[in-house]
């Protein structure tokens, strides 16, 4: 994590975090709010599920984008980027309120796909 000061304003830079510590960085936050009670699975997997619904309405009516984005405003990239940031905190809480390791079970899930979806030899 870097941190930048700049006119008063501490700000955080993600270099190169992992899921392990964005769990962990979740829990503090959840924990110095105490909102620990309210972090159910159902009401996290609900939150998650909000949080889809306002990442889809980015997309509705917009028909087929291309790959980048090359037609939106930056500021329309930067909110795609948080309701995607919404929706990847929940689904990281919701696998630690589980007791998911959310990387170890997404590794083994691709290992799978890939057994189940063999490359094609041409």
């Amino acid at each position: 994590m870097e941190v930048i000061k700049e006119e008063g304003i501490v700000e955080e830079r993600a270099m190169d975090i992992t899921l392990k510590e964005l769990g962990k960085k979740l829990q503090e936050f959840a924990k110095d709010r105490d909102w620990e009670k309210y972090h159910s699975p159902r009401n996290l997997l609900l939150a998650m599920v909000g949080e889809v619904g306002e990442l889809s309405e980015i997309f509705q009516w917009r028909g087929e984008v291309e790959k980048g984005l090359p037609n939106w405003e930056d500021s329309e990239k930067e909110h795609l980027g948080e309701e995607l940031s919404d929706v990847l905190l929940y689904l990281i809480r919701l696998a630690d309120i589980c007791g998911i390791d959310l990387g170890d079970a997404a590794t083994k899930k691709i290992l799978k796909n890939a057994i189940k979806y063999p490359t094609k030899l041409n």
